[in-house]
Order: C-alpha cells, then sequence, then structure tokens
C-alpha cells in the first residue's frame, strides 16, 4: 500500500509524526513490539522510551517499545510511516485524509479503501513463496492480477494458471476417452510430474493437430463428429478456455500440423472416404481463416509434423479406407514460402498416427500404427539435410495416436491409444539417443489428441 490515510483502533487513537516516519511492528488494535521515531499525538497505555510510565493524554518525544493495555493482536504491518487520526476503527482503514506507506503487511479483519488499494506487484521471479493461501499481487509482466490459491498462482479473473513465460510450457488438446473431449492440460517440459488442467477447446473433438508460437497455441480440424474446420487459439502463458481463431480451407480430421514463430501450417488429413494431400497455413499471431498452401508429395492422414525455424517435415501416415496403407515417406516444405512438399527420405518403420517434435536441429518421429496394429519405435532426422531417418529408441509405452511437444532440448510424448485410452507420459533428450522415460500422466486418457509448446524447435 501506498500514499493512504491509515486509521489504527485500540489504545492508541492518534499518530501524527512530524517527519512522518515510524518504523516498527504495529497491531491494528494495540501497539506490541518496537516503535522508533518521533511520536505525537494521544496515547493511552504503557509507554517505554523517552517517555515511561502510564500515560494518558498528548505525549511527544522519542517512544521505543509501546505496549497497549489490553493487547489485542488483529493484525500486523511492517511499516516505513503512517498518517491519519485513526478515530474508533477495528482493523485499519485506508481513506483519503493522509497516507500509509508500508513495507509488509500481515493479517487484518478487515481494510477498507476509499479511492484505490494498492498492493504487492512484481515479475514472475518475484512472487513470493510460502504465502497464505487467497494472497494477491500484480503481475507486471503478464499484465494480470494474480491470487495464490495454495498451490500456485492463477488469473484471478478467469482462475487459470498464469505461467511464466521464460518456463517451457506443453499443453495438451482434444482427444478421444472414448468420447471426445474438449480437456485442455499442461505441463512443465523441463520438470517431470502429472499435467494439470489448463482449460477447455471451443469444441470437443478428436483427431486435430496444434501448433505454436512462443505466447500463442492454434489447433485445428479433427472430427467432432463429423470432419471440423474449426481453428481456435490459446495463450500458453495463461490458462484458460480456446477462444475461436478462424476455419482451415477444408474441413478434415487426421491432420498434422507445423510452425515457425510467425506461421502455422496444417497438412494431410482424411475426408471420407480418402485421405487428403492438403495444406493449408496460418499467421499465428492473427485470427483469421487459412489459406492454400500447396500439396504434401502424396495423399495421407495422420502423418507426424515437426519443423525448425525454416522447414516444416511430414513423416509417415496411412493411406485410404479400408487398407489405410502404412507410408514410410518423410516430405518437407519451407515454412516461410508456399508450394508443394519435396520428398525429404523415409522413416525406419512405416506407420501412421504417428507423433512428431524437434529441436531446431533434430526433429523425432515416435509411435505409431500399421503394422503391427501399435507401434514403440522412435526413429530422428536432421532436419537441415535429406535422407532417411535413423533409429532412436524405444518410447516407454507401446501407443498410436499419441501427441508430442518439446523444448529445444527435450520431447515429451503423451496419450495414445494402447489399444485402449492412456494417460501416460515419457520423454527424451532430443540431442541423443535412447529409450523414452516415464515423465507422469495426463489429467485425462485420451488418444488422438494434439500438442503444441512455447519452446518447439521452429522458435529457434
Amino acid at each position: 500500500m501506498s500514499s493512504r490515510a491509515a486509521r489504527l483502533a485500540g489504545f492508541s487513537t492518534s499518530i501524527s509524526p512530524p517527519n512522518n516516519l515510524i518504523v516498527g511492528v504495529v497491531t491494528a488494535t494495540s501497539f506490541i513490539g518496537t516503535v522508533t521515531g518521533n511520536v505525537t499525538g494521544n496515547l493511552t497505555g504503557n509507554v517505554t522510551g523517552n517517555v515511561t510510565g502510564n500515560v494518558t493524554g498528548n505525549v511527544t518525544g522519542n517512544a521505543t517499545g509501546l505496549s497497549g493495555t489490553p493487547n489485542l493482536n488483529v493484525g500486523v504491518i511492517t511499516a516505513t510511516s503512517y498518517r491519519g487520526d485513526g478515530s474508533l476503527l477495528t482493523g485499519v482503514g485506508i481513506g483519503s485524509t493522509g497516507s500509509v506507506n508500508t513495507t509488509g503487511i500481515g493479517t487484518f479483519g478487515t481494510v477498507v479503501a476509499t479511492a484505490d488499494l494498492d498492493i504487492p506487484n512484481g515479475t514472475y521471479a518475484q512472487r513470493p513463496v510460502g504465502v497464505a493461501t487467497g494472497s494477491l499481487r500484480y503481475n507486471t509482466e503478464a499484465g494480470k492480477l494474480e491470487l495464490y490459491n495454495g498451490s500456485s498462482w492463477v488469473e484471478i479473473l478467469l482462475g487459470g494458471a498464469v505461467l511464466d513465460p521464460s518456463i517451457n510450457v506443453g499443453v495438451f488438446g482434444g482427444g478421444y476417452t472414448p468420447s471426445k473431449t474438449n480437456t485442455l492440460d499442461y505441463i512443465t517440459i523441463a520438470t517431470t510430474g502429472n499435467a494439470a488442467d489448463f482449460g477447455d477447446l471451443t469444441l470437443a473433438r478428436q483427431a486435430l493437430a496444434a501448433c505454436s508460437s512462443s505466447t500463442r497455441g492454434v489447433f485445428g480440424g479433427g472430427y467432432a463428429p463429423g470432419q471440423s474446420n474449426v481453428i481456435d487459439y490459446i495463450t500458453i502463458t495463461s490458462a484458460g478456455n480456446a477462444t475461436d481463431f478462424g476455419d482451415l480451407t477444408v474441413a478434415r480430421d487426421a491432420i498434422s500440423a507445423c510452425s515457425s514463430s510467425t506461421r502455422g501450417v496444417f497438412g494431410g488429413g482424411y475426408i471420407s472416404p480418402a485421405a487428403q494431400n492438403i495444406l493449408d497455413y496460418i499467421t499465428i499471431a492473427t485470427t483469421g481463416n487459412a489459406i492454400d498452401f500447396g500439396d504434401l508429395s502424396i495423399i495421407r492422414f495422420a502423418p507426424g509434423a515437426c519443423s525448425s525455424s525454416t522447414r516444416g517435415v511430414f513423416g509417415g501416415g496411412g493411406g485410404p479406407a479400408p487398407s489405410y496403407t502404412a507410408s514410410n515417406v518423410i516430405d518437407y516444405i519451407t515454412i516461410a514460402t508456399t508450394g508443394n512438399a519435396t520428398d525429404f527420405g523415409d522413416l525406419t518403420v512405416a506407420r501412421y498416427q504417428v507423433a512428431a517434435c524437434s529441436s531446431s536441429t533434430r526433429g523425432v518421429f515416435g509411435g505409431g500404427g500399421g503394422t503391427p496394429s501399435e507401434n514403440n519405435t522412435i526413429d530422428y532426422i536432421t532436419i537441415s539435410s535429406t535422407g532417411n531417418a535413423t533409429d532412436f529408441g524405444d518410447l516407454n509405452v507401446t501407443r498410436r495416436y499419441s501427441s508430442a511437444c518439446s523444448s529445444s532440448t527435450r520431447g515429451v510424448f503423451g496419450g495414445g491409444i494402447t489399444p485402449s485410452a492412456t494417460n501416460t507420459i515419457d520423454y527424451i533428450t532430443i540431442a541423443s539417443t535412447g529409450n523414452a522415460t516415464d515423465f507422469g500422466d495426463l489429467s485425462v486418457a485420451r488418444g488422438n489428441l494434439a500438442a503444441c509448446s512455447n519452446a518447439h524447435g521452429g522458435l529457434s
């Protein structure tokens, strides 16, 4: 609090220091502890300092260690100055006749502000720890009012977590549970643990795709039932429900997506009874409908997609019903341009319903379906070159229709079909090779979901 009148009730009824300086600990209904500075006013109680004894009336002088009778602790203020008449109030009142500047606030029964109330503020890094449930502050980086809910700081208006943009966050959206869901949940990629609730998509659907910038995640397409053209978006650093973005050029499910920091590209998909080679794109920072980009090198549904800052790569996929023939094809695009995809090479195992993630240099494809129905294969490519994928290791759980997100160093695979829906999350270190390690669980077990992050390889 700053520059307001403080009115204190109890055995100290008026404090008007000439130099506006009292430093120490004060209770709301009486003075207990140490107060140093020049004190002028009506004091009732025991005063120890330059004035000693039971004093009633006007006392002027230096007083140290003021204790009222009785000692009623309603709350504690650590203050740099107080002004005001303090007449007959319980707790602390803040009015317009003076000012109160505090460096720390304890617990009070009532705080009343007649003009405005100044609360603590600061950056993400300055968030206090060990605070009481219900504590308030203003996040100067996020531009949001925050409340501590007992476990984390959340946005006071929406109730969603306000996430530090310097922390790498992955968000998983939609899927099949075995009913279609609009669930959004998130993880902190650098740690391990279970996913936490983020909010809801605008439409419950499965077999959708996601891409992202460092601040915004975008989810497009899917099956709702029927193929969907819906695109919606979230602000990755502030948990809450998704907002309508626009429409894909063609409604379809079993789609994939990749992105740079500015542009997202959706590729492939399925429109019964045929797989598609469609590519369309959006500008992530704006809203609006997608625009035609070109075509994949072959028609297919449910490929995996990942990217560097310049190149998007699509790997694997399946053909039309009834055979759903699995493909090992990898092709690539230059994200900043438009045009058809170019052949890159082959995956180590032909499969569809594959998940993919990347650092700025390496793309990793995990899991999928085909022969056998579920696959635990992980293979990788160097995005800037062309050529066939190389074996990386195995997923912790064999599955298809998983999803993946990443930081610049770690890839995380979440959910999937085993053949039933799973809540498994496992992770890899992208720059190395080896089997995945258990990370935690999604908040809802599901497959056919999508994932994005604020730190993937396309943002480097």
